[in-house]
């Protein structure tokens, strides 16, 4: 029994030694879990997709054959987002909504060519601009074929200044027929109807001074009739030869479009939710909205419209990478105007964003971008 004992105490420190070297390894691992965990989490945050909306508005933002994102806003945004390893997945959107969806966070940025502006400023946070653009103007490039006279000839308003001689040369012609139907049946009798169109051929040739002679009026009345129509002929040829002029020199040529002040009386277009709508309408220059550019410049080839309203360097790129030959952009802009990349409001990406991006643009490689889509130097 004592011997029991005495073996029983010998082997107690056995033990506890084997305890605390169990717990000491728990304690290890407790601590490892404790500093793998965080890590993991980390990890995780860095790891969250964020949404960037974009849209089409080339030379910025475009698709290519593959249907990849690709231009100066998409080469911007991979560099600011490997910089500071931002994982994220394009969403295509209209201009509208890319502004709605970051200003609520559902994107968490938007790029493409967008404007800075006071009222976008209300609903969104921008981060620092990266392009100075400004508005230009779209117009056909001037040219005369036989396409556009044959074109004006069945215009609306040719056709209504031959209405309306028509019914003068009618009223003149159912005036002479008044009075000559009884006392000069042989020039103008029969029936009505026959009566009143040799009396329209009478005022047809004695307008344009043709006078073949072969139908005269021998009565007072008529005679009177005669008298003024002769006067009154002169008045109607010289404004008629002056419209039918016009009209031609118009339709034959485009309009002579120079700057701003020619907008006000011509057919002007432009792109819905963009900021030359405001400029128009500030402008008081009525215009029609369209729901892509490319649709407006295609309305103005057309002839449609008569100029267009809306980002030069887009308008420039577009017309210059093909599919609108016959349109050029004049050489001044106005309202000169900064893109910048729309963030929602209080967005903890923005100082990321920016210190990537004034590093970016004012290095070498933002430059050779620049003039790799816009073909010219900075």
């Amino acid at each position: 029994m004592f011997e029991g004992d005495f073996s029983a105490e010998k082997s107690y420190p056995v033990f506890f030694w084997k305890t605390k070297c169990w717990a000491a390894v728990v304690r290890c691992l407790l601590v490892a879990l404790a500093l793998f965990f965080p890590c993991t989490l980390s990890a995780a945050e860095g790891e969250t997709e964020l949404i960037v909306g974009i849209k089409q508005a080339p030379p910025f933002s475009m698709k290519n054959k593959e249907g990849e994102w690709e231009g100066i806003s998409v080469e911007l945004w991979k560099k600011i987002a490997q910089d500071n390893g931002f994982s994220y997945k394009f969403r295509e959107s209209e201009l509208e909504n890319l502004l709605d969806n970051v200003s609520t966070g559902e994107h968490d940025a938007s790029v493409a060519a967008i404007t800075v502006t006071g009222e976008r400023e209300n609903l969104v946070d921008f981060s620092q601009p990266f392009f100075l653009s400004g508005l230009a103007i779209a117009v056909r490039e001037n040219s005369s074929n036989w396409g556009r006279v044959i074109k004006v000839f069945f215009s609306s308003g040719f056709l209504r200044i031959v209405l309306l001689l028509s019914l003068i040369l009618l009223v003149s012609g159912f005036l002479v027929w008044f009075f000559e139907r009884v006392k000069n049946p042989e020039q103008f009798g029969g029936s009505p109807a026959k009566g009143i169109g040799h009396g329209f051929w009478w005022a047809a040739v004695t307008m344009t001074t043709v006078g073949y002679g072969d139908k005269a009026p021998k009565t007072p009345g008529g005679r009177m009739v005669a008298l003024v129509w002769m006067f009154a002929s002169l008045i109607i040829i010289s404004g008629f030869t002056a419209a039918i002029t016009t009209a031609l020199t118009v339709g034959s040529l485009d309009v002579p479009i120079k700057g701003v002040h020619d907008l006000h009386t011509i057919k002007t277009g432009t792109v819905s939710g963009s900021t030359s709508i405001q400029f128009l309408t500030e402008e008081y220059i009525s215009f029609q909205e369209f729901g892509t550019i490319e649709e407006a410049l295609q309305s103005l080839q057309g002839g449609r419209i008569d100029a267009v309203v809306y980002d030069e360097p887009i308008m420039r790129y577009m017309t210059a990478s093909g599919g609108f030959e016959d349109i050029r952009v004049l050489e001044h802009s106005f309202k000169h105007e900064y893109y910048a990349i729309a963030l929602p409001p209080g967005s903890p990406l923005a100082e990321k964003i920016n210190r990537s991006l004034l590093d970016y643009t004012a290095s070498k490689r933002w430059r050779l971008i620049l003039f790799k889509y816009l073909n010219y130097a900075f």
